[in-house]
C-alpha cells in the first residue's frame, strides 16, 4: 500500500473506525509529566481525582483503568512499584481504534487494522514488567503496532527505539505520538521510531539493556541476541504458528569472556498467540522469518 493509497482509504468510514481514538480527543494535560509524579494507589475514587487533575483524562476510561489494575495483581501480572505507575499513567484508550474505544480495557487483544492487533492489557504488563526496565535503560521494541507498549514504556525509561514493518501503520502510530506530544504526553518525545525490519534489530543504536519483541516467531533471532548487552534480558514469544510461549532471555556473560543463554516461560508452559513476526523482501511485506 504506498502513500497516495493510504490517504485514499483514509478518507473512507473504515477509516475513521480505524483511526486511534487519540484523533477525536481534546484537551491537554495540565501538569507535565515528571519522574517523580505517581497517581496514589489507595483506592479507585484517589485514583481518579488525581489523574483528573494532574493529567485531565476522562474519569470513565480512568474507572476502567483502575478496575483492570486490580486484575493485573490478582493475576500477578504486575509486581513492582515502577510498573505498577507505567501501566496506571499509560492512556491505553488513546492508542486502540475509534471502533474499539468502548473495550480499550477489556483482557485480550483487539484488532487496530493492517490485519494486526493491540496485545491485551495483561499480556502487556507482565512481559514489561519481566524485563525489569530501569530509567536510562536503553530499551528495543520490536513491532511498535498501535504505539501503546512504547507508550507504557516511556513511563520507565527515557530511551526507547521501536520499529514496525508495515509503513503505513508506522507512519500513523509516528502521527498519533506527535499529537499526545502536541497535547502535552511529553515523556513520548523519548520514543524514536522507523519503518524497517525488526528481525535485524537497529544495529547502529545497539547495544540495548532491553528488548521486547511483540510478534511470534519460531526461534530468537541472533540479530537481536548480538545487540542485547551482557546481562541484558529479553522478552518474546517463541514457536510454531498458534503454539508461542512468551520466553525470558537473559545473556549472561562468564568471567572469561564467553556467553550463554538462560531461558524461561513467563507463564509456566502456557501458550500465547501472537501475530506472525513477518519480513520484508524486495521491498514488500513477504512471508515471516519462520525457519
Amino acid at each position: 500500500m504506498d502513500r497516495r493509497e493510504v490517504l485514499g482509504w483514509a478518507a473512507g468510514g473504515l477509516a475513521a473506525a480505524l483511526a486511534p481514538a487519540a484523533a477525536r480527543a481534546a484537551g491537554h494535560v495540565p501538569v507535565p509529566f515528571d519522574w517523580d509524579m505517581a497517581p496514589p494507589l489507595d483506592g479507585r475514587e484517589a485514583f481518579v481525582a488525581w489523574m483528573r487533575e494532574n493529567r485531565g483524562e476522562d474519569p470513565g476510561f480512568l474507572g476502567q483503568r483502575w478496575d483492570r489494575y486490580l486484575q493485573l495483581l490478582a493475576h500477578h501480572d504486575l509486581w513492582d512499584e515502577r510498573d505498577k505507575r507505567a501501566y496506571l499513567l499509560t492512556p491505553r484508550e488513546e492508542f486502540v481504534t475509534s471502533a474499539n474505544l468502548s473495550r480499550a480495557y477489556e483482557w485480550h487483544y483487539l484488532d487496530i487494522g493492517y490485519g494486526v492487533t493491540i496485545t491485551g492489557p495483561h499480556t502487556v504488563a507482565r512481559m514489561t514488567n519481566t524485563i525489569a526496565v530501569a530509567r536510562g535503560d536503553k530499551v528495543l521494541e520490536i513491532g511498535t503496532g498501535s504505539g501503546y507498549q512504547s507508550a507504557y514504556l516511556s513511563h520507565l525509561t527515557d530511551r526507547i527505539w521501536s520499529i514496525e514493518i508495515i509503513r503505513a501503520l508506522a507512519e500513523r502510530t509516528r502521527r498519533l505520538y506527535d499529537s499526545l506530544i502536541g497535547r502535552g504526553y511529553r515523556e513520548l518525545t523519548t520514543i524514536t521510531t522507523k519503518n524497517a525490519d525488526g528481525y535485524y534489530g537497529w544495529e547502529e543504536n545497539a547495544p540495548f539493556d532491553k528488548i521486547i519483541v511483540t510478534c511470534g516467531i519460531d526461534h530468537v533471532p541472533p540479530p537481536l541476541l548480538q545487540q542485547l548487552k551482557p546481562d541484558g534480558i529479553m522478552v518474546i514469544p517463541v514457536g510454531p504458528p498458534g503454539a508461542q510461549h512468551v520466553l525470558k532471555v537473559v545473556k549472561q556473560q562468564a568471567a572469561d569472556g564467553s556467553f550463554r543463554v538462560a531461558r524461561s516461560d513467563i507463564y509456566n508452559g502456557s501458550i500465547v498467540n501472537f501475530v506472525p513476526f513477518t519480513k520484508l523482501e524486495d521491498g514488500g511485506i513477504r512471508g515471516t522469518h519462520n525457519q
